[in-house]
């Protein structure tokens, strides 16, 4: 049994240790926060022993085989680096870093220690999703040539997470990561990435609206479109919508999870909704079921000796098409991924 730590305690904690409560082969024996009554009302809600307030006492007085950093950005290279040092695992929330050169020096840190560093980049592991993933790779359709990854809501996420509305980015770096990281996973790497953003809500700093235009490094192309502040009846959120072509049929994810295959002349309609699981609730299903299965996927990656399919060294590719869609955006060009330092 792998004994893990948690550093943070904030909004998303309580998927992640509901989510660590079903995972096979892990235990978490302690908590970390800087808000002690927070970490202890966590503790005393998921019956661990442990509080701590600071993450180098917890590292030091358990010997744990990992932890869990679901923290903001700016907390996350001293807080990874820190536990690398205590040479334990590392599952780490996204956005990895605040810049390329801090996301570098965390997976150069892990390759040093000889340790796992995983991102939890979980879009890619929801289940309707994953199912997508999985008949492009078995070439269901063939090889893509084109997929469009669309995510668009008027969903008020403020209220849960205030933050969100003071950095002066916002959609692409807090939900676009993730949809670029779906469509990297359709498609493969992106060779150059241009944008147009927009902010429609005065009552924020950064965008609420961004579409992005990736050229792959097959020549093929994508279209990624997120949007917070569109006004749509029956409200999708938190649904990524997928539709990618092939040279032999088309595979489309729309709203309500209905997954159409078309495919050697015929046409298949999956019903390809979450399950709910006990602790779970809806519209979040979606995303709460992909937290179990991406902490369990980490788990097995240590028992296995295996790469995370969103290791941080894969990471850098999706992190670094979010920081040249922002210089796109600023400067009105094409920018190459390979210019992103």
């Amino acid at each position: 049994m792998l004994k893990g730590g948690i550093i943070g305690t904030g909004f998303f904690a309580g998927n992640h240790l509901n989510g660590w409560k079903a995972v096979e082969g892990a235990e978490i024996v302690a908590l970390c926060d800087l808000d002690a009554e927070k970490a202890k009302a966590a503790a005393g809600a998921f019956d661990i022993a442990h509080v701590h307030g600071d993450a180098e006492e917890m590292l030091t007085r358990h010997q744990l085989d990992f932890v869990d950093i679901i923290t903001t950005a700016p907390t996350h290279r001293p807080l990874v680096e820190l536990a690398l040092r205590h040479g334990v695992h590392v599952i780490c929330q996204k956005p990895f870093a605040e810049n390329m050169a801090d996301a570098r020096a965390m997976v150069e840190a892990a390759d040093r220690a000889g340790k796992t560093l995983m991102v939890h980049e979980n879009f890619r592991w929801q289940s309707a999703v994953r199912r997508v993933i999985e008949l492009v790779r078995a070439g269901r359709i063939g090889t893509p040539f084109f997929c469009r990854g669309s995510f668009r809501s008027g969903y008020d996420v403020f209220s849960g997470q205030p933050y969100l509305a003071e950095g002066k980015r916002f959609i692409i770096e807090d939900l676009g990561i993730h949809v670029l990281d779906v469509v990297r996973a359709l498609m493969g790497d992106v060779a150059r990435v241009s944008a147009v953003t927009t902010r429609v809500n005065p009552a924020i700093n950064g965008e609420d609206v961004a579409t992005i235009l990736l050229t792959h490094e097959s020549g093929m192309a994508s279209v990624v479109d997120c949007s917070y502040a569109s006004r749509r009846s029956p409200e999708t959120f938190p649904e990524t919508l997928i539709e990618i072509d092939g040279p032999e049929g088309t595979i489309r994810l729309d709203a309500g999870y209905r997954l159409t295959v078309q495919a050697g002349g015929e046409e298949e309609v999956i019903d390809a909704s979450p399950p709910l699981l006990d602790w779970a609730e809806r519209p979040w299903h979606n995303i709460q079921e992909s937290v179990v299965t991406i902490q369990q996927h980490f788990i097995h990656c240590l028992s296995e000796g295996a790469v995370p399919e969103t290791s941080g060294a894969d990471n850098l590719k999706t992190f670094a098409l979010v920081e040249a869609a922002y210089v796109s955006a600023a400067e009105g060009r094409s920018v190459p991924t390979d210019s992103i330092g």
